[in-house]
């Protein structure tokens, strides 16, 4: 079964370079995304319940987005998970996209899951 695309937005009101450093460090995803969060190199061991998982940051553009590809997946193209920080040029809000993948019968509670990490981000953001 190939899994699916999807991307949430969120309305995030803190500076670009405090948000980019949540999401693209060890230190920033510690806080929020996982409960250990390793890094040799590209590579970063993520760590939830006791079990790690590993990811390589594949693609980054400071200050605009950052993308993971998991290691212990087979589909290529269907094995990353991306944070992108959109701001509009006329209110200057930020938005901050979420990018994943999901079997068929997971993507609702991959969301779910999106949107309680993305809560644990705004609090330790102060939000």
């Amino acid at each position: 079964m190939s899994k699916e695309k999807f991307s949430l937005e969120f309305e995030v009101h803190s500076s670009v370079k405090v948000l980019f450093n949540r999401l693209s460090t060890a230190g920033g995803l510690n806080e929020w995304f996982a409960d250990d969060v390793r890094v040799q190199g590209n590579k970063y061991t993520f760590t939830w319940d006791g079990v790690d998982q590993e990811a390589e940051m594949v693609n980054k553009k400071d200050l605009k987005y950052v993308r993971f590809k998991w290691l212990d997946e087979e589909d290529e193209e269907r094995s990353y998970f991306e944070f992108r920080i959109n701001v509009d040029e006329l209110t200057n809000d930020i938005a901050l996209v979420v990018t994943d993948f999901a079997e068929p019968d997971e993507v609702e509670s991959s969301k779910e899951l999106w949107e309680s990490q993305i809560s644990d981000l705004k609090h330790i953001l102060g939000l």
